[in-house]
């Protein structure tokens, strides 16, 4: 499997896998290992050509721990991509095992189709580029207050590695982490990065963030309406791409601002032990761990 092959959510994806990420083509898959950051799951997978089949979770479990797990053993979780349609039989013996399947909607922007939010934020908005050299420390602290149902140490390990390898990004053009200020607080945040400097690059969203006592106030509305904007007027991309939950209202958010669906794709993860809600082995969350 090669990366020429990749659907256009897993394409993008793999902007952020150049800083720092070691990007291996296996005949069966593509295996990618952030040594930096064990505890990112989506920094710290294989991406599979096709479904595994559900008698396959042996074979799949050896294939990530030789990939993985065997190389950095703080990696305890387990996550499997897939550049394809879901199964249509279903995977029971994924799910005894623990697993959870992750669909995400790809969604899409081009020059011209951006339209703006339905309804102004309450409350003074400001959205600017930050500053990670001396603004890092209120990113994180707004990053920290939605873990996501993730061990809260684990979580700001991996969130700290995440914004330190953005800062990279951003000194050599690649990437730009915004806020948006409201009343004087940072309230939302995500990143945009591009897969290239030159005019009609194709710049992608990370980690769309709402403070939880700022939220249904139309922050998040305006962040990605001005942010998407900058896209297009500063740094002139051909198109932007974004992945969302297909079942989380933040999807229509995104429509409204003139975003569209082009594809779906879908994933298997298995939390670490330590962030499992009951560390006995209950079904793990809902939210990718260390969601880009």
């Amino acid at each position: 499997m090669t990366l020429d092959e990749l659907r256009p959510g897993w394409r993008t994806d793999f902007i952020l896998h150049r800083e720092g990420a070691l990007v291996l083509e296996r005949d069966d898959c593509i295996a990618v290992r952030t040594p930096a950051n064990p505890d990112f799951y989506w920094g710290n997978f294989l991406l599979l050509p096709r479904p595994p089949a559900d008698g396959e979770l042996a074979h799949w479990l050896a294939r990530f721990d030789t990939e993985i797990t065997a190389l950095q053993p703080a990696s305890g979780h387990v996550a499997l991509g897939v550049n394809g349609p879901p199964h249509a039989a279903g995977l029971p013996a994924w799910e005894a095992a623990g697993f959870e399947l992750i669909e995400t909607a790809v969604i899409e922007q081009r020059p011209g189709e951006l339209r703006p939010p339905p309804r102004p934020p309450l409350g003074e908005v400001l959205v600017r580029p930050l500053d990670l050299a001396l603004e890092t420390e209120a990113v994180i602290a707004l990053q920290l207050a939605d873990a996501h149902g993730f061990e809260p140490a684990g979580y700001e390990r991996h969130r700290r590695a995440q914004m330190q390898r953005y800062a990279a990004m951003a000194r050599r053009g690649t990437a730009l982490w915004f806020g948006a200020w409201c009343d004087g607080v940072l309230a939302a945040d995500c990143g945009l990065m591009r897969d290239g400097t030159a005019p009609g690059a194709t710049g992608r969203f990370q980690h769309v963030s709402t403070h939880p006592a700022w939220r249904r106030r139309g922050l998040c509305s305006a962040l990605v309406h001005e942010v998407t904007r900058f896209g297009f007027a500063q740094w002139r991309l051909a198109n932007v791409v974004m992945c969302a939950d297909p079942a989380d209202v933040a999807l229509a958010i995104y429509e409204r601002l003139g975003y569209r669906r082009i594809d779906s794709e879908w994933a298997l993860q298995r939390r670490a032990l330590r962030d499992r809600a009951d560390p006995a082995g209950a079904e793990a969350g809902e939210s990718g761990a260390g969601a880009p």
